[in-house]
Formats: C-alpha cells, sequence, structure tokens
C-alpha cells in the first residue's frame, strides 16, 4: 500500500500540531491545534469570531492548504488528548472534511465545548468517544487503536493505525510516568507488543529531547507542591498558585495540600472552570465541597474581596503562569483586580515556561511586577508533562518503528531528535526524516 506523512503543522514549532497519515486513498488527520503565542501578542483577540484563513496568516492554526494537493479521502480526524495545541483548531478546520473526530472522552467533552463556544463555523462532524485500550475500523483497510500514557492532562493516548502493510504510530504528546498520582501509568505491555504487529513509523514528539535523563514522575511534583505549601512556618502571608488550568493531577495535589493548610482552595479563571468542572463532573476526580470554582471576571472579583478580608484562610489557585494577558494573575500583577499583592505574600508557579520567545517575555513582565510589590516568588514548582531524552531512548527501542519522524517542535527540537535516533541506529535522511510544515514524506 502507498504510504505518506504530510506534515501540515507543529513540524516548525511548538504547538498547532496537525498531521495527515495516507494509506492508500484514506486520509486520517492526527490533531487540529493552536500556536497559542501567535495569538497571544494581539490584545482583545476572540478567536471564536475570527475566520480561519486570517488565524492561518497570523500562524495561529495550521495551513491546511496543503490537503487539497493530496489525493484521497479523510477517513477521520483523531485527538490524541485535549491540550489546545492539539484540538483548539477544530472549530475553525474540521468543517472543511466532514470527517467524524474520534477522542477519548474527556478530549470529546473538551472539543464539543469549544465547537460549542465557536461563532464564526459551523462544525457539524460527529463526535465518537474511544477509550484507551480499545479499536475502531475507520476505513476498510484502516484501524484505529488508542493505547494509554501519561501526560500533563487526563485520558491521553497514542493513536495507532493498524494497516495491511504494518502500524503507524502517532506519540504526540507523552511522558514514561510509572507513579501518577491520577489515572494509571501507560500501558507499558501493549507498548511493548507493539513491534510484533510491524511498526511502519512514528510520529513522535520532539519537545524536550534536549533534556538529559528522564522526567520526574508527577509524585515528584506532588512532593515539590506540598514542601512548598506545608513547609513555611508564615501562615498568616497570603499565598496564591498558577498552574495548568488542564493539569488536574496538579490541582488535585494543590487543593489536598490547602486542606491541610486548614486554607480552603479557590480556583480562579474560566479554564480552570472549563477543565476542572469538566473532569469533576465526568467523574475523573473527586475535589472536596469546600472547594469553590469561579470563572467569569465579576465572580472572581466578588470572591477577590472576600479573601482580602481574611487571607490567611485562603489559597487562590489562577490562571497566568505564562504571563498571558487577561489571565488572573496579570490582572493581579497589574493592579486589575480586589486582591491585592502585599510585602512577603507568596507566590507559588507550578508551571515551567513555555519555550516560545512571547511567553518567556510575558512571563518575566509578571514577576517583575510582582517582585515590585513585595511578592516572594517560588518558581518552577513543576515536573513536565513531556518526556525527556532517555524517555525517548526507551520509547524507540520499545517499538523499533521501521521510520522515525519527529514532531511538535522546532528545528533545534527535531533535529535533536534525530540525533538521538541515530544513536539508537537510524539514518538521518533513511529511516528518520526531518520534514517541515508543508511537507509530504513518502514511505
Amino acid at each position: 500500500m502507498d504510504m505518506s506523512i504530510v506534515a501540515v503543522g507543529g513540524y516548525d514549532e511548538v504547538g498547532r500540531n496537525m498531521t495527515a497519515i495516507r494509506c492508500g486513498k484514506d486520509i486520517v488527520i492526527m490533531d487540529m491545534g493552536v500556536r497559542l503565542d501567535r495569538v497571544q501578542i494581539h490584545e482583545d483577540v476572540a478567536v471564536e469570531k475570527m475566520h480561519s484563513l486570517d488565524l492561518i496568516k497570523m500562524g495561529a492554526i495550521p495551513d491546511d492548504t496543503i490537503m487539497s494537493e493530496v489525493e484521497g479521502e479523510v477517513r477521520a480526524i483523531v485527538c490524541t488528548h485535549g491540550h489546545m495545541d492539539h484540538i483548539g483548531a477544530i472549530s475553525k478546520l474540521a468543517h472543511r472534511y466532514g470527517a467524524p473526530i474520534i477522542g477519548t472522552p474527556f478530549t470529546i467533552e473538551l472539543i464539543s465545548q469549544q465547537i460549542a463556544s465557536e461563532r464564526k463555523f459551523g462544525t457539524t462532524n460527529k463526535l465518537i468517544t474511544l477509550n484507551a485500550g480499545e479499536t475502531m475500523q475507520i476505513a476498510p483497510s484502516i484501524e484505529l487503536e488508542f493505547i494509554r500514557v501519561q501526560h500533563s492532562i487526563i485520558d491521553c493516548v497514542f493513536a495507532v493505525l493498524h494497516t495491511p502493510d504494518g502500524a503507524i504510530v502517532y506519540a504526540n504528546d507523552f511522558k514514561l510516568d510509572r507513579t501518577p498520582t491520577l489515572g494509571e501509568k501507560p500501558d507499558f505491555r501493549r507498548l511493548k507488543r507493539l513491534h510484533n504487529d510491524g511498526v511502519v513509523a512514528m510520529i513522535v514528539e520532539s519537545t524536550n529531547v534536549q533534556r538529559c535523563g528522564k522526567t520526574p514522575s508527577e509524585q515528584i511534583a506532588r512532593d515539590l507542591v506540598r514542601d512548598v505549601l506545608l513547609g513555611t512556618e508564615e501562615s498568616e502571608t497570603g499565598v496564591l498558585v498558577t498552574t495548568f488550568s488542564s493539569h488536574i493531577a496538579r490541582i488535585k495535589t494543590i487543593v489536598e495540600a490547602a486542606e491541610k493548610m486548614g486554607r480552603r482552595p479557590i480556583l480562579l479563571g474560566r479554564s480552570m472552570e472549563k477543565y476542572a468542572g469538566s473532569a469533576e463532573r465526568m467523574k475523573y476526580v473527586d475535589f472536596p465541597k469546600s472547594l469553590g470554582i469561579f470563572g467569569d471576571r465579576k465572580s472572581i472579583d466578588r470572591m477577590f474581596k472576600k479573601i482580602m478580608e481574611k487571607k490567611d484562610k485562603y489559597l487562590p489557585i489562577v490562571t497566568g503562569h505564562q504571563g498571558e494577558s487577561g489571565a488572573v494573575l496579570s490582572r493581579i500583577a497589574n493592579g486589575l483586580t480586589p486582591y491585592t499583592i502585599e510585602e512577603g505574600d507568596k507566590v507559588i508557579f507550578s508551571a515551567n515556561v513555555i519555550p516560545t520567545p512571547t511567553n518567556v517575555s510575558n512571563r518575566y513582565t509578571v514577576e517583575t511586577k510582582l517582585r515590585m510589590k513585595g511578592a516572594r516568588l517560588y518558581d518552577n514548582v513543576h515536573v513536565s508533562g513531556h518526556a525527556s531524552r532517555e524517555d525517548h531512548w526507551e520509547l524507540l527501542r520499545m517499538i523499533n518503528p521501521e521510520h522515525v519522524i519527529p514532531a511538535h517542535g522546532d528545528l533545534s527540537m527535531t533535529s535533536a531528535y534525530a540525533e538521538l535516533a541515530e544513536d539508537v541506529g537510524y539514518k538521518l535522511g533513511d529511516t528518520v526524516h526531518l520534514v517541515r510544515n508543508g511537507q509530504e514524506i513518502y514511505l
């Protein structure tokens, strides 16, 4: 069978992931993501009201015009997890294909919310849930399988396409966490058996491949968070935490630590309400009744007024760890909320800076403003959700694909992955391939 991989987005940058896999005349699209930093540099951008062509021009979503040159029919749009850099462009692009959108239950829930908020296009694609460990026939000669992995969001999977000529593995994103704090560890038993199916190619993230060693377990992050929050004797100062809204395991850890501190945990921000509310409603997590969740600006400010009456009785958990304009932490730093930073108040960043110039700049600005107000900052109380160099080595040896295509990174990241693959025995241009957005590689 004639096979090819079309690099639509995510091969020149971190974000806006989209890959098309063609098997004969059947095409399967993997992910449709947004590049958030390209949106954040514009003030007051209402993405849901923008046209896809304008967002493509901004470099915010994948330029899928290349798909008009790919011969075949799109049979499915498959999403591996619910991060915006993997699902954020679905409401702008999916309607062009008319194919069903397939994802895990939590991923499909987030996609349905995104489609509901869209104001420019109508997306009527059928939404189909597939659990980790299950398979589904999506074309006469293609079977889709979801394999459970861990990442910084719940319900994340590898997507595997089984064809008469072998399997194609889409491994974007993951970490090999054997002791997760929420959910089960990756399905290593199934991953180790994949090579028996004859893996033709693996498309794999390269975001953290330049980091030596192994990415620590989320258990380590849990200990770090608890050590910072519980390990201080200054209990009467204000303390607030910022982290990824989609990182439900981390939020659960922070909420549990708040209760041990004798403080009421409060989630503040639209995305906090979206992700945590959905996870609790779908019973992925059981939060205590004391937890408060507030999404809109008026309710957030009302809560801040109440918190200011007794700062040492609350632990606000807020959006804005990347310094995003309009996020709760940025509004606090700019003096735009009733919550004021006082000398000695603690701000804990349980998140790293996503490696783009915009994020680095925004985060620096917010940190500087907080320090000027007298805040004590605790930086990078965090472990990554992305695999490091030795994790990638382990996965390569485990799956043993014939071809490897690194994705989800700029050229420095994908080329670093190629060097790692060469250490394993792959050859650049022969069995490991560097591709750029808009290119198609034939297998």
